[in-house]
């Protein structure tokens, strides 16, 4: 593996830890896609710095036991707004 990608996973871990962004928040933050920083916190940071790894899997655990509460939030945000926009149209 490049120094390059090795800086890169650690960087993205460390990132994580300390702001707690979901993966796509992440992504769009580093301006990396979606898939690199998926695979970069799952794949090769094992490899790189083990401790770090463990940190990262826990929060990213959390993510996928609470996403089905994100999503509907996000669907009656939405039809909230667009309710708001037929009343005032």
């Amino acid at each position: 593996m490049h120094e390059q990608i090795r800086r890169r996973c650690v960087r993205l871990g460390k990132m994580l830890l300390d702001t707690g962004l979901t993966v796509r928040a992440l992504a769009k933050a580093t301006g990396y896609s979606k898939s690199t920083v998926h695979k970069d916190l799952t794949e090769r940071l094992p490899n790189v710095d083990m401790e770090l790894s463990e940190e990262v899997a826990r929060i990213l655990a959390y993510h996928k036991s609470v996403r089905h509460l994100r999503g509907g939030e996000a669907t009656r945000m939405k039809w909230m707004n667009e309710h708001k926009k037929a009343r005032n149209t």
